[in-house]
Order: structure tokens, then C-alpha cells, then sequence
């Protein structure tokens, strides 16, 4: 009778297919665009980890099914130690369910707004770990479009892990992209300037987060988006007049190269896909790292959160406590839906939101199979890459779904220059879910 919980009258049954049942709720950790993350702990392994639920409702009411979808198929494919990982995937009559590793150390804007500017050698540390979660996703094929400190989580040892794939897409090495995704603070110059974009955006990102941690501010800023468009494209980097108290020559270097505004010779793009990490790996300011240690896990990070408070906005289980919210219940779902009679929505979710168990499925790739594997096109220039068409001029606003509540927040209404940033709301454009390259 080990399978039957307290007030059950059905065991449960772990040889099936995975369900919400196999799991106990514990407290809400997160709120975002479509549904609550909570803990949750496997009712047979006791292990603990992050349930994100996405509220089917709202999701075809914001015409985000693509995007959820597209969420689910990529994270299949990833399995990194500095990465959220996928564990299961389900869906019942009113919810999809990613249960994901469970990050306890809360993100890094939650860090930024407490603790102010980091340490230079807190930063090195995390700044190494991200740099080895962004060139596996590009070895994957993957962009993530939407690296900020709101996207970059902690575990408890203080280990810094890439989240929220809502808006991340499979790259073309043929094609370049020119939707508008992400979030606008940290988006590439080639991403703003509409020129086409390829995976070298993430690294841009990746300066533009470390430059927040060290600084307390973003590089380059403005209260309009026609002001943050032209603060990308056009201002001079400007170091603050003490940077020398805070970050070595070599730090700055290392900013620097991230934030250099042509792709072909940005740091980590310059050697094309496959070897850019080389030009990570030597660069002075990393000399400290062992990185066989590090992507073991083996080195401890600078920066450990105190596990005794909780690192997350506490608003989350008062919203559920008070009924703010509807509570999370376990349901059963209806025995043999008739897929004819679904909206086409919900059809799509049923077929294409399909179930997924780490200890019984192989993870497996939904790259296009007909992309023919050639070198990137910013190394070869001999042969120009397409672009592919933005079907919108329309900056289209959509909260990525793992976010903390940032409710009423615009989505244009950037921050005054010198203080540290309010969370900027993701942006998306229609295209950038529907041009996954077709040829």
C-alpha cells in the first residue's frame, strides 16, 4: 500500500505514465505570464525539484501555444550543469507541467536589487559557468535570445544556471534571424539594428548581464525604445571613472570583447562555432579557472546564498494563501478527449505537448533534419546568408513564463540611466515563433 497518499482512495502508479500525481506541492517559488512555479517533491524518489505550470487558457488567449511548445521540444534536447534542466513534462486538462531542476539560490536580479554590484571575483566565477552553458546551447544549434540576470538562477551552492527557453529558437547556419525577441536592454546591436542575427547575440547579452553584476547599471540605456535603440547601436562603451576599483584591466578586457558591436570578431565568435570557447578559455582573466573542475561542479563558487531566508519574492504563496489565485489542485483528466471536437489550440497542445520522463526517455533533437550542416556565415563571407523576414514591424509584448510577477510594469518604460535597472517584460514578434526554417 506504499503508493496510496493520505486522503487518495487510488495508489499511485509510478510504472505509468508520468502525471501530477506522482508528485506533492510544496510552496510557490515564482510567478509568471501564465501559471506559478512551485516546489514540488517526487512522491517515490523524494527528490525535490521546480514545477512550472502554464495555464492553458491564458496561454491560447495570448497566442502563446507555439512558444510553449517550442519551449518544451528544446529543452528535451539540453541536459547541462549550468542549465535548468528538463526532468518531466505532462499536461492534464487545464495545465502544462515542466518540472525542472529546482534552483533554491533565487535569480540574479532578486541578488542585484539586494546586494547591489557584485565582486569582481563572484562575477568571474558565474561569468565562466554562463559562458559554458551558452557555447554547449550553441552547440546544440540553440540561440536563447533572453539572457538577463532574471533568467540566471542559483542553487543552493551558489552555482549560476540559464533558465527560460520561451523565447530561444534553433539557428540556421544558411539563415539569419530578424525577429525581435528577448528583452530589449539586453539585445544585440545586430538584433535592434534589424540586420540579421545569428547565435553571436548571446554573448552580447552575456556582457551586457556581467556589466549589470559588476556595475549596478547596463551599458547602455535609455527611457524610450527609440533611445535604447540608438544607446546600442551608437554610444561609445564608457567604463565608470573608479572601474579600476572594482574590475581589473583583464575584467574590463573581457567586457570589452563581449561587447564588441560586430559579430565576426565579438569574444566567442571569432573562430566561427566550434572553437570560439577557446578564445573563453585563454583569456587572461579567466587564468584562475580550472575549467575541468569547474564543469564538474568540483569548485566552490564565491557567492553563497543564505539558504536560511528565502531567495525569492515571498508574494507568491501570499497570492495562493489569500485565493488571490486559483490553487493547484491534482485533477484527473478526461478519459479519451475526442481530438475532433477540440479547439485547434488545445488539439495542438494534446499532440504536440507529449509527455516526458528523464528516467525512461532518451533526449533526442527536433533540429530540422533538411538544414544542411555547413560553417557559419560569419565565418565564411564568400557566400552571403539569407535573412529571414520579420512578418511584423509590431513589437508585440509577452512576460517570459518563468519571470517573478513584474505585473503592470510597460514594456517600453526603460530605466533612468545611473541606477540599477527595474526587470525589463521579454519581447517577442509573431515571426520568431513560425520562421523555425522552413526552407
Amino acid at each position: 500500500m506504499g503508493g496510496i497518499c493520505g486522503f487518495c482512495s487510488d495508489p499511485v502508479n509510478f510504472d505509468g505514465e508520468v502525471d501530477l500525481y506522482h508528485f506533492d506541492l510544496h510552496r510557490a517559488v515564482g510567478k509568471g505570464a501564465f501559471g506559478k512555479v512551485r516546489v514540488v517533491e517526487h512522491k517515490k524518489t523524494q527528490k525535490l525539484y521546480a514545477l512550472k505550470y502554464i495555464d492553458k487558457a491564458r496561454c491560447i488567449k495570448q497566442k502563446a501555444i507555439a512558444n510553449i511548445i517550442q519551449e518544451r521540444r528544446l529543452l528535451e534536447e539540453i541536459d547541462h550543469p549550468f542549465i535548468v534542466n528538463l526532468r518531466y513534462a505532462f499536461q492534464d486538462d487545464e495545465n502544462c507541467f515542466f518540472v525542472l531542476d529546482l534552483m533554491l539560490g533565487g535569480d540574479l536580479r532578486f541578488h542585484l536589487e539586494r546586494r547591489g554590484r557584485m565582486e569582481e571575483e563572484i562575477v568571474r566565477f558565474w561569468a565562466a559557468e554562463l559562458a559554458s552553458a551558452v557555447h554547449y546551447l550553441h552547440m546544440q544549434r540553440i540561440i536563447h535570445r533572453d539572457l538577463k540576470p532574471d533568467n540566471i538562477l542559483l542553487d543552493s551552492m551558489g552555482h549560476a544556471h540559464i533558465t527560460d527557453f520561451n523565447v530561444a529558437i534553433h539557428y540556421s547556419e544558411r539563415r539569419l534571424h530578424t525577429s525581435i525577441a528577448g528583452s530589449m536592454a539586453y539585445m544585440a546591436p545586430e538584433v535592434v539594428g534589424r540586420k540579421g542575427y545569428t547565435w553571436p547575440v548571446d554573448w552580447w547579452s552575456l556582457g551586457v548581464v556581467l556589466w549589470e553584476l559588476l556595475f549596478h547599471r547596463r551599458p547602455f540605456d535609455g527611457r524610450t525604445s527609440e533611445k535604447m535603440t540608438h544607446s546600442i547601436l551608437k554610444d561609445p562603451l564608457r567604463f565608470p571613472s573608479n572601474v579600476n576599483e572594482y574590475v581589473s584591466k583583464e575584467g574590463q578586457d573581457f567586457l570589452r570583447g563581449l561587447l564588441d558591436r560586430n559579430p565576426r570578431t565579438r569574444l566567442g565568435c571569432r573562430n566561427g562555432r566550434t572553437n570560439g570557447m577557446d578564445d573563453i578559455h585563454d583569456h587572461p582573466w579567466f587564468s584562475s579557472i580550472d575549467w575541468d573542475s569547474l564543469e564538474n561542479k568540483e569548485s566552490q563558487p564565491h557567492f553563497v546564498p543564505d539558504m536560511k531566508k528565502a531567495n525569492f519574492d515571498v508574494t507568491h504563496e501570499l497570492d495562493e494563501f489569500l485565493m488571490v489565485d486559483k490553487p493547484l489542485t491534482h485533477s484527473k483528466r478526461k478519459v479519451n478527449p475526442d481530438l475532433e471536437k477540440m479547439k485547434p489550440e488545445l488539439r495542438q497542445l494534446e499532440e504536440q505537448f507529449t509527455v516526458y520522463d528523464f528516467t525512461k526517455t532518451k533526449r533526442m533533437s527536433y533540429y530540422p533534419h533538411n538544414q544542411p550542416i555547413v560553417t557559419s556565415n560569419h565565418q565564411d563571407d564568400l557566400e552571403p546568408a539569407t535573412v529571414l523576414p520579420s512578418a511584423t514591424n509590431t513589437l508585440v509584448p509577452t512576460a517570459t513564463v518563468i519571470e517573478r510577477s513584474q505585473a503592470g510594469s510597460p514594456v517600453m518604460d526603460f530605466d533612468r540611466s545611473q541606477a540599477c535597472s527595474p526587470p525589463l517584460q521579454t519581447i517577442v514578434t509573431d515571426e520568431c515563433m513560425h520562421s523555425r526554417h522552413s526552407s
